[in-house]
């Protein structure tokens, strides 16, 4: 398993524990019930055809993870001992149990089976695995499930302030850009406790580096949320977006698809910003929207009484400060793009179209490079878990003229024909 599919192994894994080992309030009784909810649904496991998590499993993850001091890199998973063995059923067997599907479609996966050692069809001295025959089922299609009854909604509010935020994008009005008319997204964010919005902004693109710049806005003027509700759209869905909550320890929760009672609470601040803040506040430029909209939330939005809490959201945000996680100095650090690249024989590597020097150690060795695409200045590299500082651009002028000792130590010679003064080389 590559180092991309353990961390993506590993966001997932810290997905399910977020909400057990971020609270220090739990009961043994609210910790069991937490547990087996988690136990009871359904999931998407990354490289795995499981849908279930044990109690045993979730446990162990929680111990890798305390243990770890609280690392994402204690939730990778290790190699397995029996590499290179099967553990599947045979193609001969995969085969038998699709045909005697088609003949009985309707027969329990015991049922499937006991038929199959009943026809002499199954393994010979081999007992076949219910839920392993189950999952092949499943994954071909060949499972009848019940038909869906009906859903249990209830209201709900997070208990305390940064318990949980949501997120999502309006469509907003038409501005001038370069002599165009453009569209605008507004991205919004909202305390589920107190309603409070910890950032909101319009941007020219809802793609996934706008949604990125609203979030770290937010975490550096609110805190850390403990969990992060958010839509299906492919931004939501990155896998960078997964590994900077993961390591700031911010459970990232989606949104079901085509349910959206979930976010119910973004969409009212939507229909509060389209039935009073826009009609209110025309503006031709982006900055003019910001600069309004900036002003609206925080004197006005933030101040005005909540039908529903009966308090003004900075109110009701402010009573329990003393909960609020605040952000890390390194915040920057933790939204930086990682790539992986092999170091060339002249020690260089290529990022972006860009050429940079790495120390010769690396010579030929896989490095990890944390970098911000904005930022070709700031490029770190990364080996083995150690730090090998930030690199520079290659130069190739003064590449040239670059000598080496017998410990082949570099030092650069002066330049045969420097330029005079105030003057030009011709």
């Amino acid at each position: 398993m590559t180092e991309d599919e353990k961390k993506e192994v590993g966001c997932f894994r810290f997905g399910v524990i977020a909400d057990l080992v971020n609270r220090n309030d739990l009961e043994s009784g609210e910790l069991e019930r937490l547990i087996g909810e988690r136990c009871a649904r359904k999931w998407q496991i990354p490289y795995s055809d499981r849908t279930r998590i044990s109690r045993s499993t979730i446990l162990r993850w929680m111990r890798l993870y305390k243990r770890g001091n609280r690392k994402l890199e204690s939730l990778y998973p290790q190699s397995r001992s029996d590499q290179g063995q099967s553990r599947t059923m045979d193609a001969e067997t995969l085969l038998s149990l699709m045909s005697l599907r088609e003949e009985f479609p309707k027969v329990t996966v015991k049922g499937l089976i006991r038929k199959m050692e009943e026809r002499g069809m199954a393994p010979v001295k081999t007992r076949l695995n219910t839920s392993g025959v189950y999952r092949f089922l499943k994954a071909y299609d060949l499972m009848n499930p019940d038909a869906p009854g009906p859903e249990d909604r209830r209201k709900f509010e997070a208990e305390l302030p940064n318990d949980l935020w949501q997120s999502d994008v309006m469509h907003g009005p038409q501005i001038i850009v370069n002599g165009k008319l453009r569209k605008t997204y507004l991205i919004a964010i909202i305390d589920d406790h107190s309603r409070l919005i910890p950032y909101a902004g319009f941007y020219l693109s809802e793609g996934l580096d706008s949604w990125l710049d609203a979030l770290e806005k937010a975490l550096l003027k609110r805190g850390l949320p403990r969990k992060l509700y958010v839509d299906n759209g492919a931004a939501y869905r990155s896998k960078h977006l997964e590994q900077i909550c993961a390591s700031l320890g911010i459970a990232l929760i989606h949104a079901r698809p085509y349910k959206p009672q979930g976010k119910g609470k973004i969409e009212r601040f939507f229909r509060t910003v389209r039935g009073d803040f826009i009609p209110s506040h025309p503006a031709n430029t982006l900055t003019d929207l910001n600069t309004g909209l900036e002003i609206w939330v925080g004197q006005e939005y933030h101040k005005r009484m909540h039908t529903s809490t009966k308090q003004s959201p900075f109110t009701r945000f402010s009573d329990k400060m003393e909960c609020v996680r605040a952000a890390p100095e390194n915040l920057k650090d933790h939204f930086r793009k990682t790539a992986r690249r092999r170091v060339a024989k002249d020690r260089t590597i290529t990022l972006n179209g860009r050429l940079y020097e790495v120390p010769v150690p690396l010579i030929k060795q896989r490095v990890e490079v944390l970098y911000h695409e904005h930022e070709p200045e700031q490029v770190e590299i990364i080996h083995k878990g150690k730090t090998y500082g930030f690199v520079r651009q290659v130069d190739i002028h003064v590449n040239c003229r670059v000598k080496r000792d017998k410990n082949n130590n570099p030092t650069i010679k002066p330049d045969k024909n420097p330029a005079p003064k105030g003057g030009k080389l011709w």
